[in-house]
């Protein structure tokens, strides 16, 4: 939908007055605007292409895949140690 002419002049008038008014702010703006197009540029160069994982996501699945390995080595551990106890047992 097109802005009317009317509205394109109130809104660059508005633009003038804050850059005058409040030039850290308009900074502020700019950086944000900023920011938004170069993720936007990521989303649309990425969506084509395969994303590398974040390091935060391979350390997540490498803690969980250790801890996943040290409790199946506790159990394997235990249920040996309970298979040789109960052949002791059964050999008395």
């Amino acid at each position: 939908m097109a802005w009317s002419q009317d509205e394109e002049r109130m809104l660059a008038q508005i633009e003038r007055h804050l850059v005058d008014d409040d030039p850290r702010l308009v900074a502020r703006l700019e950086s944000f605007n900023d920011r938004a197009r170069r993720n936007e540029a990521r989303a649309s160069g990425a969506a084509g292409s395969r994303r590398m994982p974040r390091r935060s996501t391979v350390i997540i699945l490498v803690s969980w895949l250790l801890i996943a390995t040290l409790i199946t080595t506790l159990l394997i551990m235990v249920l040996r140690q309970e298979a040789v106890g109960l052949a002791l047992a059964a050999s008395l």
